[in-house]
């Protein structure tokens, strides 16, 4: 009897241990899911009960460095439906698709979606406000109307290859939408309100409104009336020459900034949808690689001249060609340019001049120095598809490669990567980091949250060595092949370039040539870096006869524009039969149109106005201008 209470005992002992052991369990759970999961628990539950429409952000818009707006946001309303709330299918159908202008069956289809919210793409996205007025005039249940944006470019296609353009969802796709798609498209918001598990809407049930975050306003380094200048400039010459394309930098050789960058053909980023990929998805400017021609020799000059294996005024004779490993190089010059000095081989560009200077430098030292300006390696540009372009490898450059290396011939360059070394050369010898990205802006407070900072990756050359290439672009200009891009009063330097193109078998095609010129003003204290790049144009193929004029009506109007004061100090041209006279705009005002007529010869006039008498007049009194240039001359009465 005692053996078995004591069993019994025992057994009611473990009976008791267990169901303490179970309790304490149940007790440990409950506490984790009160303590520890309760949040995220009843998060859940509220999330079951509940449905978010959402509410897209207004995207950042792009400005330029003055605060004008490039592109921005307008409203488009977009139509949202949630099937499980819609009573009268046919009749939503029918509506829908009547205002819509689409198939009664494309909306059915999506209506028969089991999914909590569907969209009609792309007929019942960013729609007309007209089109969402009378949508929401049926109050038709399961379809809402929600806010919704559409990018807008005011000036057209102005800057189109660098702005690019947003998709469907207004996600970035190109350009810079594309490169700061994350911070321009801020972060969506919703409505919540009470469901059950089918969708349909709960009566009484409580909305919960989530503001979207809007993106950051982004300002660009892009002077929107440098860009225009620019464009105007290009299409002229894409209609005057009818070239394969056009391309063009402007850049603050000092900061890396871009003022204005564009190519021809372009495209509006609003109807990419219509435009050729082969257009909007490469940038010239970064993207396109070629032989640059003469405008490369002032990477070769700076070379010599800070290591000191030149001097202008050194003397060079040129026969018209120079002999290397057996091979005859000729000048561009047929019979040469004779006895002259190394700053007349930079005037004249005269080819066996700089192959001597590449001698001079030997390959590893002539290598080193391109290296060191930035070729063969990306600038680092905030732009996606950026060409690195391709150098000779020092064990395969021979005598020959050496030489025409020299004078810009067997390697490969981007557009960027040149001025980004011009700039270098100009700029008292830092090579630059070139962005367009200046600032991040507060949309809501305009408050700045953000400020990009020139860089400079190294130095390359001296500040003496960068004066004297100053001075010697600037006689290129003067009495040079450069001599159609001359400005009186504000000291333009420059190179011109002629490059023969490569064809697919490697072969140099016969008249097919990239001629290009790269301007460099006030040559005492560069502002601006103008390169302009024309590729095959009809007719004449050099550099300083279509490439020239335009970096020169480029830099004029943009210097103007930034009210860069005129210098005393200039090279002056040097007269020749084919280049124009400066002279002096007379002063007209007050004078009478019949007089004007009979005695002014040396102007074209065009006037503005009636009356009989010059009330004003443009160009001012005084100004100097090219021999034959027009006056617009005022009348009145006064």
């Amino acid at each position: 009897m005692r053996i078995v209470q004591k069993v019994v005992r025992k057994r009611l002992f473990l009976f008791l241990l267990i169901a303490t052991l179970v309790f304490l369990a149940l007790l440990g759970r409950l506490s984790y899911v009160q303590l520890v999961q309760g949040n995220w628990l009843s998060k859940k539950a509220q999330d079951l009960g509940s449905r978010d429409i959402p509410f897209q952000a207004k995207r950042g818009r792009i400005l330029d460095r003055n605060g004008k707006a490039l592109t921005y946001n307008i409203s488009s309303p977009t139509v949202l439906m949630i099937p499980a709330q819609i009573k009268d299918r046919e009749r939503t159908a029918r509506e829908l698709a009547r205002i819509l202008q689409i198939s009664e069956k494309k909306v059915k289809e999506q209506i028969s979606k089991r999914k909590m919210f569907v969209a009609i793409r792309p007929e019942g996205v960013k729609i007309s406000e007209e089109k969402a007025r009378q949508i929401q005039a049926l109050r038709m249940p399961g379809v809402f109307i929600t806010e919704d944006s559409k990018r807008y470019y005011p000036y057209g296609n102005l800057a189109a290859h660098l702005l690019g353009f947003t998709g469907i969802d207004s996600q970035g796709l190109a350009g810079l939408e594309l490169v700061y798609d994350e911070r321009l498209k801020g972060r969506p918001g919703y409505v919540s309100f009470s469901a059950n598990a089918r969708g349909e809407e709960l009566p009484g049930g409580m909305d919960h409104y989530i503001p979207p975050r809007d993106g950051l306003d982004l300002m660009l380094t892009l002077d929107k009336s440098i860009q225009t200048i620019m464009e105007r400039e290009m299409d002229q010459a894409m209609a005057q020459y009818q070239p394969e394309n056009i391309l063009g930098i402007a850049m603050d050789p000092k900061t890396g900034e871009i003022l204005a960058m564009s190519s021809r053909p372009t495209y509006r980023p609003d109807q990419y949808r219509f435009a050729d990929p082969m257009i909007y998805n490469r940038n010239l400017p970064i993207w396109k690689t070629y032989e640059p021609g003469s405008t490369f020799k002032i990477i070769t000059l700076a070379a010599a001249l800070e290591e000191k294996k030149v001097n202008f005024n050194e003397t060079f004779s040129d026969p018209g060609f120079i002999v290397v490993a057996g091979a005859r190089l000729r000048c561009w010059k047929a019979g040469g340019h004779g006895h002259q000095t190394y700053l007349e081989v930079v005037e004249n560009s005269c080819n066996p001049g700089f192959v001597n200077l590449g001698q001079r430098l030997g390959k590893e030292k002539l290598l080193s120095y391109i290296k060191k300006f930035g070729f063969g390696e990306k600038t680092g540009i905030d732009l996606s598809g950026e060409a690195k372009g391709i150098l000779f490898k020092p064990q395969r450059m021979g005598p020959v490669e050496l030489a025409t290396t020299a004078f810009g011939q067997g390697v490969s360059v981007t557009p960027i990567q040149q001025v980004t070394a011009v700039s270098a050369a100009v700029n008292g010898g830092k090579l630059m980091v070139p962005h367009l990205a200046k600032a991040w802006i507060n949309s809501d407070t305009g408050d700045t949250i953000e400020r990009n900072q020139p860089k400079a990756k190294r130095r390359v050359i001296s500040e003496e060595t960068s004066k004297k290439i100053r001075f010697a672009l600037e006689s290129v200009v003067a009495k040079g092949t450069g001599r159609k891009a001359f400005i009186d009063g504000y000291r333009v330097g420059g190179k011109t370039g002629t490059a023969q193109k490569v064809g697919p078998n490697g072969v140099y095609l016969k008249n097919n040539h990239i001629v290009s010129f790269i301007g460099v003003a006030p040559a005492d204290d560069p502002k601006l870096v103008v390169y302009i790049a024309v590729d095959n144009p009809k007719g004449i193929q050099f550099g300083g006869v279509v490439a020239a004029p335009i970096v020169g009506k480029v830099l004029h109007d943009s210097l103007r524009y930034l009210e860069i004061p005129k210098r005393k100090s200039q090279i002056p041209p040097e007269d020749t039969p084919l280049t124009t006279p400066i002279v002096e705009v007379p002063n007209l005002i007050g004078q009478e149109t019949d007089k004007i007529r009979t005695s002014l010869y040396s102007f074209q006039l065009e006037y503005s106005g009636d009356g009989e008498k010059v009330i004003d007049q443009v160009p001012k009194p005084g100004e100097r201008v090219k021999k034959g240039s027009t006056i617009r001359i005022y009348l009145g009465d006064k």
